[in-house]
């Protein structure tokens, strides 16, 4: 099996990523939808704090690398990109049950994600005060030494056009790379 994992914080571009994948024919999980998931199956409404706590909980309950361990039994493909990981502890999850891994670092300014996150109007999206909490938050977790971990970085700072290309380009390189291994 050939996996991609993306670290990104919020609004970076993960889930544009995810169709490019989508559109190469790529399998694909979205870890956020595992959590969003569980938010819903206690009742909860989708909210940046819901969301946020749930997330929170199974990390304190039942260790750093939950998120990635739940991941596990989805990863059924013979390609696929994993979307979200949020800490260095998910990574090492996934380096420990796969060889052929590749972790890509998406990149976007605080402000650039900001203005993309109010544009997308999700229901867990925030405004300035809570954007700031929310990337605190993902920091909290290990965001930051997951981003440490990259086999290699994509900036999202232009179009979207733009990061389309390069994403698609990317994988491209990545999967060339591991079929010449």
């Amino acid at each position: 099996m050939k996996l991609i994992v993306t670290v990104g914080m919020p609004g970076s571009g993960k889930d544009e990523l995810v169709a490019v994948a989508q559109s190469m024919g790529l399998a694909t999980l979205k870890m956020g939808d595992l959590v969003r998931d569980e938010t819903r199956r206690r009742g909860l409404q989708l909210t940046n704090a819901n969301v946020g706590r749930v997330a929170a909980e199974e990390r304190d309950k039942h260790g750093p690398g939950v998120w990635a361990q739940r991941a596990l039994p989805k990863l059924t493909e013979t390609r696929m990109l994993v979307d979200g990981c949020r800490s260095d502890s998910e990574v090492s999850v996934f380096r420990h049950n796969f060889g052929d891994l590749y972790v890509l670092g998406i990149f976007a300014s605080p402000e650039t994600r900001h203005d993309r996150m109010a544009s997308r109007h999700r229901s867990d999206d925030v405004d300035l005060q809570d954007f700031y909490d929310r990337d605190r938050r993902e920091l909290k977790w290990g965001i930051g030494n997951a981003f440490a971990l990259a086999d290699g970085m994509l900036v999202n700072e232009g179009t979207l056009d733009e990061f389309r290309r390069s994403a698609r380009a990317t994988i491209e390189r990545i999967l060339r790379r591991d079929d010449d291994d």
